[in-house]
């Protein structure tokens, strides 16, 4: 698919359906992009698509089976976007670095496709309130998807979820405890962490439970 050059090209654009219960259209809303009216629209649909299937499929179809529908706080940003807002300190890092992350119709300086969101898992902030209760759905996550990269954020747990063809499996937070929880050569990275999840909902998806 070309990328659109009309407001009907678009509307066809949005109506990709990535998964069962995601479409593109979905991931195409950025307040910079609104509020600076720069497009955010992806030079490769095919290639955004692509990865946002695998995103959807992978990570965010098992969420929201396991814990109800899902709060999309942002998805898809065009370079022009990313560029603006990491040149204007609105919390974008380069187009180099967010390629195959929250760009995902740019693959990455090892070639590799990744598309990343940032998302509210409502019945996270319900049910779990304690200071550093995040890291329950973090390690949960860590043990039952296929996840490239967690990000936490302190307004409403809010978190980037990455899939990503080479997975770095790497959890980072800026609520506290701040910083890296987990990555590859850490002793905490490997074996099973169900104690630290206990009361969370056992992994559903689609069809059932797993």
């Amino acid at each position: 698919m070309k990328k659109p050059a009309s407001m009907k090209g678009l509307e066809e654009l949005g109506r990709i359906r990535l998964s069962k219960n995601f479409f593109l259209r979905d991931f195409l809303h950025s307040e910079i992009a609104d509020f600076y009216r720069i497009s955010n629209i992806p030079d490769d649909p095919d290639l955004a698509a692509e990865a946002g299937r695998a995103l959807c499929e992978n990570l965010l179809e098992p969420l929201q089976a396991t814990f109800g529908r899902l709060h999309i706080r942002s998805g898809y940003r065009s370079p022009e976007v990313n560029d603006f807002g990491n040149r204007n300190g609105l919390n974008c890092s380069t187009n180099a670095a967010t390629a195959a992350d929250h760009i995902w119709d740019m693959r990455d300086f090892d070639g590799c496709m990744g598309a990343t969101a940032c998302i509210v898992v409502p019945w996270l902030i319900d049910h779990c309130r304690s200071e550093g209760d995040w890291r329950k759905l973090a390690w949960w996550i860590h043990d039952k998807l296929p996840y490239a990269s967690l990000c936490f954020f302190p307004k409403l747990w809010a978190f980037n979820i990455q899939w990503h063809e080479r997975p770095r499996r790497v959890i980072r937070s800026y609520v506290p405890p701040r910083g890296l929880l987990t990555k590859p050569g850490m002793a905490n990275w490997e074996g099973d962490h169900s104690a630290l999840y206990e009361g969370l909902p056992p992994l559903r998806t689609i069809s059932g439970e797993v």
